[in-house]
């Protein structure tokens, strides 16, 4: 660019500010619009690229680690396509933060310098038009190209961006293809913006089936030629065929069937799938790989027609079911009401436990990592120490003396015995490390000593400590997310993960009823809940898992009159979120009769499986049936 050309550059955003036609794209022209008139952005102030710091950047990257490790491959396969033409590769979160990048290593200085990197905002009210701030602002794949940006210091780029939406519909993330120079003309990176949004709706599959195990998939296509190797898009089905998830293309074709926006998927979550297909739960079988890909025809409600292909949820193998008395050790046992997951991952957990194999638990916060360690531990007898250490809760300039202990006066403040540290006081026990991904490099590089050489030296002191232990760790954080990032050791991630066990979260197991029972009789024996009470307790998402749920139940015990749990007990979260939009999971039953409200609290903990809920009851499914219509309970659009 020459020197005259950011001054008609700034001049061409200021004639388009004060409302003249531009020849720019559409997109274009009403993002250089928001940026002065709801941005307040300067033209004429240059500002350069910026990079988030790294506590701020973990958090963020912290929040997208499931969609990063489900996008990486699809990064990795379109740079090996890209390698060798300048580009480099952006993941941003829905903020517009760069929370993953695949580039050329040789130029990092110059891609950092230009905001092309990890930990960098792209959004518009930070960075003016640009691809990642535009596709957050639009929701479309769209290309910014050269002096289409806003802001003079970003002209020389070329960016290409594709949106990911989550399986509920909402924008999680934005993928973003960038080069530092390019050809002048727009038109040139065409093929680049067909790319990125290949790939986005690739990683939008991928997220689908990954979050969808164990329900029906239907993946669709408009050639049936690529139906069952390269779908358009794909939808998840509960177990009584409603919409549970769907990719973004999906959720434009279901959209216009019943002539909806598609912008808003709330209309189209939670409805049967036979509102948008002439197609019910039962006709699915018929759609498998069983089926040739030209009769596998779905016709929508508006007449459209496309290839399906049905993909049929993996029948429970038989120690994926409630463990049988005594199946488990004791001490694992009582860690499920036979949740299907929880039930395979404490056999794996049963299996290790005689095993010296180092074990990293991960999950999100509050899912109850400790409890799984501890009960690991206690699997090989209860006489040996278990020590505990949250390596996120201790200052960094007291960690290393906690861990390591130290020698009398090793330091001003010492003990005059001294002390010892906490690896050596679980010496022929369990060392458990919890949030471990929040251990500084520097201790990481001692704690591998201490893992490679089974030996200890306090602080101060010159003569090693044998050890003989297991290491048990735990983070909510994605271990081998923070090693590609240089954030965490390669060498103690492979010695703290041997195995790895994935606890669920609350919202995802299916024995919430039994948890919350069981925490209702450890708290207080002869305590009640009213139907309509459980009901709601079970509809809640439980963002704080089991931790936030034995938190809740104490606080009901304490508020609790007469032993019964009530439905004006509960926190201000439970309540309706409006008067005019009662929660939908729990419509209001002031004239119905408590049988009413216990048959829906069943039907709940049975996900609406009318079977399972008649076997509960003790009676059969048209008697469900017919106590449905009665009462007027129906399954939550």
């Amino acid at each position: 660019m020459s020197l005259a050309a950011p001054h008609r550059h700034i001049r061409e955003i200021e004639t388009v500010a004060l409302g003249a036609r531009s020849d720019r794209d559409p997109a274009v022209h009403r993002s250089w619009l928001r940026c002065v008139e709801t941005y307040r952005l300067d033209p004429a102030r240059a500002v350069e690229a910026y990079i988030l710091p790294d506590t701020r950047l973990r958090e963020h990257r912290q929040r997208s680690e499931g969609l990063i490790r489900t996008a990486r491959s699809g990064l990795e396969a379109l740079y090996r396509q890209m390698a060798g033409h300048g580009y480099v590769l952006l993941l941003s979160d829905e903020a517009g933060v760069t929370v993953d990048f695949v580039g050329d290593p040789t130029l990092n200085n110059r891609l950092r310098s230009a905001g092309l990197y990890l930990g960098s905002e792209w959004s518009e009210p930070r960075a003016g038009t640009c691809a990642v701030g535009s596709c957050i602002a639009t929701g479309e794949p769209l290309t910014i190209h050269q002096d289409d940006h806003f802001d003079v210091t970003h002209t020389p780029l070329t960016c290409s961006a594709a949106p990911i939406y989550d399986t509920d519909g909402r924008l999680a993330a934005v993928l973003d293809i960038s080069a530092l120079r390019s050809p002048d003309a727009k038109r040139s990176q065409s093929l680049v913006l067909h790319l990125v949004t290949e790939t986005a709706r690739r990683i939008e599959l991928a997220n689908l089936m990954a979050k969808s195990r164990g329900e029906w998939v239907v993946r669709f296509s408009r050639s049936s030629d690529f139906l069952d190797v390269d779908p358009d898009g794909a939808i998840a089905l509960d177990a009584s065929g409603r919409v549970s998830g769907l990719t973004h293309a999906a959720q434009k074709l279901l959209a216009s069937t019943i002539g909806a926006d598609w912008r808003d998927p709330a209309p189209l979550l939670g409805r049967p799938i036979s509102d948008f297909f002439d197609l019910d739960l039962d006709a699915l079988p018929r759609l498998t790989r069983a089926q040739p890909c030209e009769s596998r025809l779905l016709t929508a409600r508006d007449g459209l027609s496309v290839f399906a292909h049905a993909i049929a949820p993996p029948s429970p193998a038989p120690r994926a079911q409630r463990p049988a008395e005594g199946a488990l050790p004791q001490a694992l046992a009582g860690l499920t009401g036979g949740d299907r997951t929880m039930a395979a991952l404490l056999g794996k957990a049963a299996r290790l436990a005689p095993t010296a194999i180092p074990i990293c638990l991960h999950g999100e916060t509050g899912t109850g990592k400790e409890v799984l360690a501890r009960a690991i531990h206690r699997c090989g007898g209860t006489e040996r120490p278990f020590i505990a250490l949250n390596c996120a809760a201790l200052p960094e300039s007291l960690i290393e003396a906690e861990l390591f202990g130290h020698a009398p006066g090793a330091f001003t403040g010492a003990g005059p015995k001294g002390r010892r540290g906490l690896i050596e006081a679980a010496n022929g026990g369990t060392l458990f490390l919890d949030e471990i991904g929040d251990m500084p490099l520097a201790l990481q590089s001692r704690l591998l000593r201490v893992l490679a050489e089974r030996e200890i030296v306090p602080v101060g002191a010159h003569r090693p400590v044998a050890l003989n232990l297991r290491v048990l760790s735990a983070s909510h954080r994605d271990l081998a997310a923070l090693v590609a990032s240089g954030a965490f050791r390669e060498d103690l991630f492979y010695r703290l993960a041997g195995a790895t066990l994935h606890l669920p979260a609350l919202r995802e197991r299916s024995d919430l009823g039994w948890l919350l029972d069981r925490l209702l009789g450890e708290t207080s024996g002869d305590l009640r809940i009213e139907p309509a009470a459980r009901a709601r307790l079970l509809a809640h998402r439980w963002p704080g898992n089991v931790r936030e749920l034995k938190n809740v139940v104490e606080l009901l015990a304490a508020l609790a009159e007469d032993g019964v749990i009530r439905l004006g007990d509960l926190p201000d979260a439970f309540a309706p979120v409006a008067p005019d939009r009662q929660d939908s999971a729990v419509p209001a039953m002031a004239d119905a009769p408590p049988e009413a409200a216990e048959l829906r609290a069943v039907l709940m903990e049975c996900r609406w499986n009318v079977s399972h809920a008649a076997r509960r009851l003790g009676c059969d499914r048209t008697t469900v049936h017919r106590r449905m219509r009665r009462w007027d309970v129906s399954q939550p659009l």
